[in-house]
């Protein structure tokens, strides 16, 4: 048996990568912020917990409510806990159990990726993780920000039967790691789908798409909601700072839209 669980190797022509639209992902991390993405115009939803955090495994329940509230595709961020990507043998189980069970349950994509202590792809457990997910759409997420040899890690993406890859370029933003974006499209040429995510909105996805070429776009719209508790200057502090115990971020309805909109018309002057 071979390694990988491939694709056919055959190049996906630029012309069929063209004929894409563009497409607007949203990560949310609560109800009401999937209902804003879909009121918004999102195409499709990633799943999380805790996303001040860079996003946890969600609880199964809000899930539920979403699948059943929301009409557009939900793929599920699979990551137990914060922090790096190298994880345990019993995160490794954790993880096992989280993909069979998101997928049973009607998740239409999974967002995945384990790290080895080299910065490299975790080949072997990846491989686990893919052929259990038959089915589902996959996204390997920004770990692969962390990689040692990105090109390298691109083709073992493709290899292992990956449909996206979320990235920043290997920097802090999309548009600071511009370069390497550019670099990834021309490498996958079609084969795979590059995301753009992080510190991606309405006034950088053109330059973006102008220069890199890419149509794939995630970011969470959020903003910052007021605290409806009274006299909270007296209450005692949980968090590192004070200001986060009565932080609640949600996704802005207009934040969405503004970034559909930005897409919807680079999509009119592409086939103009």
């Amino acid at each position: 048996m071979p390694l990988f669980s491939a694709k056919s190797s055959a190049t996906i022509s630029l012309e069929k990568m063209n004929n894409q639209k563009f497409l607007l992902e949203i990560c949310v991390d609560s109800l009401p912020s999937a209902l804003a993405a879909v009121q918004g115009g999102a195409d499709r939803l990633e799943l999380c917990s805790n996303l001040l955090l860079g996003g946890t495994t969600p609880d199964f329940y809000l899930f539920e409510q979403v699948r059943q509230s929301c009409p557009i595709p939900i793929h599920v961020l699979i990551r137990p806990r914060a922090g790096h990507f190298y994880y345990s043998d019993a995160e490794f189980e954790q993880i096992q159990d989280q993909v069979r069970r998101f997928r049973s349950a009607g998740a239409d994509g999974l967002v995945i990726g384990l790290l080895t202590s080299e910065r490299r792809l975790d080949l072997p457990r990846l491989l686990s993780l893919t052929s259990q997910s038959f089915g589902c759409h996959l996204t390997l997420h920004r770990a692969f920000d962390w990689v040692a040899d990105p090109q390298a890690a691109l083709e073992q993406a493709i290899s292992l039967g990956f449909d996206t890859i979320l990235t920043s370029g290997h920097q802090a933003t999309a548009f600071e790691g511009l370069d390497l974006l550019c670099m990834l499209i021309h490498q996958a040429a079609g084969r795979i789908d590059i995301m753009a995510g992080g510190g991606v909105n309405e006034q950088n996805i053109p330059q973006i798409h102008l220069q890199a070429g890419i149509r794939n776009y995630h970011l969470s719209g959020k903003i910052r909601l007021p605290s409806p508790l009274s006299d909270h200057q007296s209450l005692i502090q949980f968090g590192r700072d004070s200001s986060e115990d009565l932080e609640l971020w949600q996704t802005s309805v207009e934040k969405v839209r503004d970034c559909r909109r930005v897409l919807d018309k680079l999509l009119e002057n592409f086939d103009a």
